[in-house]
């Protein structure tokens, strides 16, 4: 099942470039985030069926149109079709890198049997807190697994390769800052400089209450201006570098605005 599929020009400057990523949206997702600013297909599971061949020519296309890279948005739950079609559109002439865009709720032997075929990882991690995960998400494993499926995600692409601006290889962890939830920020950056540290980091600030989150007072807001800058301080004094701090922004001229839903 795919929602839509497009060059896309929003994600981080390493993978969009140019000619944009070559985003593939498919529909439902292994984690279920009441915040989702996806939900309509992530959860709702808008979008149409699509067969491997006819897959192979959505990357194909995205191709001549001048896509920078292949980028496989929540993909796991269809890996095998996945697979199928990537195989059919390598012999088609497919040649740009493939991205794994994933929410880290990933089981590790999946990703060591993706070695070889993903050129690059693009992670969320989004918990380290079980009960955060739990509450937020319904995965209270979530730390767990995501934690050792982005190791492995690291063992395969230790270092970023590139060309000129443009990432080939590598791995880029994000971390979407919930509101109140500044300590569990700085504990997920710490750990990224820990045992990542030549992963990309990408630390959002995009977030706003969709879908479910008006139920939850004390995340129905924005990220405000201080806990922005107090997340900001933090990458400076953990000294990470060669990734992306998202820029504090009231409009919601950000990444996703695509999919904004009709009504929260």
């Amino acid at each position: 099942m795919v929602f839509t599929a497009f060059l896309h020009c929003g994600e981080e400057p390493a993978i969009s470039g140019p000619g944009g990523s070559g985003t593939i949206f498919f529909s439902g997702c292994n984690l279920k985030c009441l915040y989702c600013q996806n939900y309509e297909f992530s959860q709702l599971k808008k979008g149409k069926p699509t067969s491997p061949e006819g897959l192979a020519k959505i990357m194909l296309g995205l191709q001549k149109d001048g896509a920078d890279n292949i980028n496989l948005v929540t993909p796991t739950h269809f890996l095998p079709q996945i697979l199928g079609a990537l195989s059919l559109a390598i012999k088609g002439g497919l040649t740009i890198p493939i991205v794994y865009n994933t929410s880290g709720y990933e089981k590790k032997k999946v990703i060591e049997q993706l070695a070889g075929i993903i050129d690059i990882y693009l992670t969320d991690l989004r918990y380290l807190n079980p009960a955060l995960a739990k509450k937020y998400s319904s995965a209270q494993d979530y730390p767990q697994v995501a934690c050792e499926s982005i190791k492995e995600m690291y063992r395969q692409c230790p270092d970023p390769e590139w060309d000129a601006d443009m990432l080939k290889k590598g791995l880029i962890i994000r971390h979407l800052a919930l509101p109140g939830y500044l300590q569990e920020s700085k504990n997920i950056l710490t750990w990224i400089k820990e045992n990542t540290p030549k992963a990309l980091p990408s630390v959002l600030s995009q977030y706003q209450p969709y879908f479910k989150a008006n139920d939850f007072p004390e995340i129905n807001r924005r990220l405000s201006k201080a806990e922005y800058t107090e997340i900001k301080k933090l990458v400076e004094e953990l000294e990470i570098d060669g990734g992306w701090m998202q820029e504090y922004n009231s409009r919601e001229d950000l990444a996703g605005v695509h999919f904004k839903p009709d009504s929260k």
